[in-house]
């Protein structure tokens, strides 16, 4: 297991204000583990629910796609510059809410990958608590359209 990891940033094409992963925790050839605080200044709060801020579920489970996705290029198991593309969600359960800078714990493990496809599931957990759950398909590709 390595101990220095990237910047999620240089690992996944996403950018600010869609980029969901703080910092990587750990990462092997099985799982990935990150953090993503929540801080309450995130474009999504200001409309969602007004008064009473939650994060969406189509956001939690983007983050743990995105943690997926950063740690299997971080494990050289994927190249830099790999493209991924949601292509099934399954077996999404949000269990309680993430709040304004709540500090999200995610952990996905990867039940199959290809250079063409990958298969994941994963939670977040907030104070040790199971906020989502979910599984899903993402296609791979690079990002040379």
């Amino acid at each position: 297991m390595s101990e220095s990891f990237e910047s999620p940033v240089d690992l996944i094409p996403h950018r600010d204000p869609f980029i969901f992963l703080d910092e990587l925790l750990e990462v092997d050839e099985k799982h990935t583990v990150a953090k993503r605080v929540f801080t309450s200044d995130h474009f999504f709060f200001k409309g969602h629910f007004p008064g009473y801020p939650v994060v969406p579920g189509v956001i939690l489970v983007e983050t743990m796609a995105q943690c997926g996705g950063a740690g299997l290029v971080q494990a050289g198991i994927l190249p830099h510059g790999a493209f991924f593309v949601l292509a099934t969600i399954e077996k999404a359960k949000f269990r309680s809410q993430v709040k304004p800078d709540d500090t999200a714990i995610i952990e996905v493990h990867n039940a199959r990958v290809s250079q063409v496809m990958v298969r994941q599931s994963g939670t977040i957990t907030v104070n040790g608590k199971v906020a989502a759950e979910a599984t899903w398909m993402c296609i791979v590709g690079d990002n040379k359209a």
